[in-house]
C-alpha cells in the first residue's frame, strides 16, 4: 500500500466498458511529482489523502480479478502520526484529515 493525494477527476468519455463501475482519479504519490490514475470505489473528492494498492490487489480492490485497474484506492486517511527526521513525532491534528 502507498500514500498518495487525489489531485482530481480524470474525465475520459471514450474508455472500454469494465472501466465504467468506478470514477477515476488523479493521484500524486507522497514524495514525488509524478501523477498516476487510480479507480476509486470509496468516494473521495480532490485533496484527500488515501491509501491506494496495486497489481493484482488493485484488481480485486476494485471489485473483481478482471477490471482493468493497477491502483485502486481502498481507504481514505483520517490522520496520521508523521514521524520527523530527527525521530520526535508531530503533534497531533485536530479531526481535521492527513498532513503531507
Amino acid at each position: 500500500m502507498k500514500v498518495f493525494r487525489v489531485e482530481g477527476t480524470l474525465v475520459a468519455t471514450a474508455r472500454i466498458g469494465n472501466l465504467d463501475r468506478h470514477r477515476l482519479l488523479v493521484v500524486q504519490e507522497r514524495g514525488s511529482s509524478s501523477k498516476q490514475v487510480a479507480v476509486d470505489p470509496v468516494g473521495c473528492k480532490p485533496g484527500d489523502w488515501v491509501i491506494a494498492v496495486g497489481s493484482s490487489a488493485a484488481r480485486d480492490a476494485a471489485g473483481s480479478k478482471e477490471y482493468p485497474s493497477d491502483l485502486t484506492i481502498v481507504g481514505i486517511i483520517d490522520y496520521w502520526d508523521d514521524e520527523h527526521p530527527s525521530g520526535q513525532a508531530s503533534a497531533r491534528g485536530s479531526g481535521g484529515g492527513a498532513k503531507g
